[in-house]
C-alpha cells in the first residue's frame, strides 16, 4: 500500500468513527434530551456546538427524528404570490448566474427560503431535485428548525449566520444521506433578515468549503444588488403624501387590534406583546432582551426570532427591523395616547379610552410591569384631581373595582345620593373581605 493509500485509509477510518459518534450523540439527545458526558467532551471537536444546540431545540419543538415530514405551506397561486412579493425574486437571475449554474453540474441543488424558512425556489440538477422531494425538500415547504429539525437553512435562520450540516448531523433520518450549507440573507437597507440561500446534495460535494465560499460570495452580490434596486425605487417613487392614517395598536380594549391605514386587523396576543414592547423601546431590543421581557422562565432567543419572523409575515416586510429588533415605521398605541391625555390633564379622555386592563391575559413580565405602571399613573392623576364622578367611573371599571382607597375617596367626595350609597357599600364590603383574610 502506498503512502497516499495509507493516508486515505486512515482518514476514512477517522470519518467512520466521527460519524458513529455523531449518530450515538444525536440518538442520546433524542432519547433523553441530554448529551452524555462522553459526547459532551467531543463538543467543539467532533461535534459542532451549533449542531448539538440545534438537536436540543429540535427535540423541544417536538420534531420526530424518524417520521417527520416538513409542512407544505404554499402551493399554486399562494406560492406564486409569495415569490412575487419576496425581495429576493428581483435578484433571482443573479443567483442563478453566480450559484445555480455553478453547482448544478456537480449534482447539487440551490434553495432560496424566506425568513420563516419556507422554501420559495429549489433549482439545480433535475434528478437531485426529484430525490430531494422525497424528504419534502421542495418549493412551499417549511424548513425552519421548528418543523424540519436540524438542517443548514433552518440553522442559518435560527442563528443568523452561515451554517453547514453534514449527513448524520441532521435531526431527521430521511435527511441524513444529504449534506447542506447555507447563509442568511439580509436587507442591506435596514439589516433585517429576509431569507437564506442553501446548497444541498451529495455528502462530500455539498460539505466542501469551496461551496460555502461560493454561497457567501453570491449572498454578498445579491445584497449589493438589492441595495441598488432599493435606491432606484426610491429615486423613481413619487413623494408620500403627508397625513396618512398610519399604524395604531390598541391594547386597552378586549382583544388587541392593529389598525393599518384605517383598516383594523386582529392580531395574536404574542404579536401584540412584541409590538407594544418595541413601541415602548424605540431604540430596539435584542432577541435575548425580548426573551426576558416575555417569560419569567428561560426562553430560548431562537423562539423569539421565530416569532418575529411570523410577525413580519403578518405585517409585511417594512414594519420591523432586526439587530436589534425595532420598529422601522411609526406605530402609535393607545398606551401612548393615555400618556398624552394625562400630560394634558384630560382624565375624562383617559377614561373614555380605557375600557379594560392592558392585555389582561398576558403574563409576560414586561407587559405586567407596564400594565401596573400605567394603572398607577392614571390612578394617581385621578386621586390628585379629586373629581368624584371621574373617580367613580374608574372605580367601577376593571382597573379599580377592588381598590379600597379609591372607593373610600369616592365615598368621601361624592354628594349624598345613590352614587355615594354605591361607593359606601362597596368600600364596606372590601373592608370586610380584607379583615377576613
Amino acid at each position: 500500500m502506498t503512502a497516499g493509500e495509507v493516508a486515505i485509509a486512515v482518514r476514512s477510518e477517522a470519518d467512520v468513527g466521527s460519524t458513529r459518534l455523531v449518530h450515538q450523540a444525536r440518538d442520546a439527545v433524542a432519547a433523553g434530551g441530554r448529551l452524555p458526558d462522553w459526547a459532551a467532551r467531543a463538543v467543539g471537536r467532533s461535534l459542532p456546538r451549533a449542531v448539538v444546540d440545534s438537536w436540543a431545540r429540535s427535540r423541544r419543538f417536538g420534531v420526530d427524528p424518524e417520521r417527520n415530514l416538513p409542512p407544505l405551506r404554499l402551493t399554486g397561486d399562494q406560492l406564486v404570490a409569495a415569490r412575487q412579493a419576496h425581495p429576493l425574486g428581483s435578484v433571482l437571475p443573479l443567483i442563478r448566474d453566480l450559484l445555480v449554474d455553478e453547482v448544478s453540474d456537480d449534482g447539487l441543488i440551490v434553495a432560496i427560503s424566506d425568513a420563516d424558512g419556507t422554501l420559495l425556489w429549489v433549482e439545480g440538477d433535475r434528478a437531485v431535485r426529484g430525490r430531494a422531494e422525497g424528504m419534502g425538500f421542495m418549493p412551499g415547504a417549511g424548513w425552519d428548525e421548528a418543523h424540519a429539525g436540524t438542517n443548514a437553512p433552518g440553522l442559518a435562520l435560527a442563528l443568523d449566520r452561515r451554517a453547514r450540516v453534514t449527513a448524520a448531523e441532521h435531526w431527521v433520518r430521511t435527511v441524513r444521506p444529504w449534506s447542506c450549507a447555507a447563509s442568511p440573507v439580509h436587507d442591506p437597507a435596514d439589516g433585517r433578515l429576509i431569507g437564506a440561500l442553501d446548497v444541498t446534495g451529495n455528502v462530500r460535494r455539498a460539505a466542501d468549503p469551496g461551496v460555502m465560499a461560493l454561497i457567501a460570495a453570491t449572498v454578498a452580490a445579491a445584497e449589493r444588488e438589492l441595495l441598488l434596486h432599493r435606491l432606484r425605487q426610491q429615486r423613481s417613487a413619487p413623494p408620500r403624501p403627508p397625513g396618512g392614517a398610519g399604524t395604531r395598536l390598541t391594547v386597552l380594549r378586549p382583544g388587541p387590534v392593529l389598525t393599518v391605514d384605517g383598516q383594523p386587523r386582529p392580531i395574536t396576543q404574542r404579536h401584540a406583546e412584541l409590538l407594544l414592547l418595541l413601541a415602548e423601546h424605540p431604540d430596539g431590543r435584542s432577541a435575548e432582551e425580548l426573551a426576558a421581557d416575555l417569560d419569567e422562565r428561560p426562553l430560548d432567543p431562537v423562539t423569539v426570532r421565530a416569532e418575529m419572523s411570523r410577525l413580519r409575515r403578518v405585517l409585511g416586510p417594512v414594519m420591523v427591523s432586526s439587530r436589534p429588533y425595532r420598529l422601522a415605521e411609526p406605530l402609535d398605541t393607545d398606551v401612548a395616547e393615555v400618556r398624552r391625555l394625562l400630560a394634558r390633564g384630560d382624565h375624562a379622555g383617559v377614561l373614555d379610552l380605557w375600557s379594560g386592563h392592558l392585555l389582561p391575559r398576558s403574563v409576560a413580565p414586561a407587559v405586567v410591569a407596564l400594565r401596573e405602571r400605567l394603572r398607577a399613573e392614571v390612578r394617581a392623576g385621578l386621586l390628585r384631581r379629586g373629581d368624584p364622578m371621574l373617580l367613580l367611573r374608574w372605580a367601577e371599571g376593571p382597573a379599580g373595582e377592588d381598590d379600597v382607597e379609591l372607593w373610600e375617596a369616592c365615598r368621601r367626595l361624592l354628594p349624598p345620593g345613590p352614587a355615594r350609597d354605591r361607593a359606601t357599600a362597596r368600600a364596606e364590603l372590601l373592608d370586610r373581605e380584607l379583615a377576613a383574610r
